[in-house]
């Protein structure tokens, strides 16, 4: 009977603080690049978000988390044989190991007013079992109990999750820089 009282007063806590909704579409796109100035220097594609929450208070966006579903990882750029073959390169253990690490989690921290109208979102990425902190300037708006949040390019360091090409070449071909474009509609 204890465990249910404070179970109960723990989501009416958290009910009191702030107001969960369920993310129901979103478009992560992101582009990576070779330092080699080729006709194929860089590639895109996507990566699903599996599925998520954000936590509002007053109308506002204060919190978050976020699955990404690694093995959807998407090479939009190219088609047929050489789409599957850069896919199944960066599933395997060349960048992230998506059978051993089947997914990355992204939980906001915090949620500040920026320039020009944005956001300043910031959390911890969490890939590969290792753990940074990441910002990006975005666009929120809530109205009539749907969240919309739409960011900037921003650029993460793939060094920093150990996300490295494992060749002989130690990844002299592969800039460190991935951008990242993230797009979700909550209600």
């Amino acid at each position: 009977m204890i465990k249910k009282i404070a179970l109960s007063l723990v989501l009416v806590s958290g009910l009191a603080f702030g107001q969960a909704k369920k993310v129901v579409s979103s478009d992560v796109h992101w582009w990576g690049y070779k330092i080699a100035k080729t006709e194929a220097s860089s590639h895109d594609g996507t990566v699903n978000v599996k599925n998520g929450t954000v936590v509002l208070k007053k109308n506002a966006l204060v919190g978050g988390t976020f699955v990404l579903d690694m093995t959807s990882i998407n090479a939009t750029d190219l088609q047929g044989e050489y789409q599957q073959k850069l896919n199944g390169h960066l599933k395997n253990g060349d960048f992230f190991e998506v059978d051993k690490y089947p997914t990355a989690t992204f939980k906001i921290t915090s949620v500040k007013k920026g320039a020009n109208g944005k956001s300043i979102v910031t959390g911890n990425l969490t890939a590969k079992g290792k753990t940074n902190a990441v910002s990006f300037p975005a666009k929120i708006s809530v109205k009539n109990g749907v969240v919309t949040l739409e960011s900037d390019k921003f650029t993460i360091d793939r060094q920093k999750w150990d996300i490295a090409y494992k060749s002989t070449m130690q990844d002299v071909v592969v800039k460190d820089d991935i951008d990242l474009v993230v797009k979700l509609t909550a209600k």
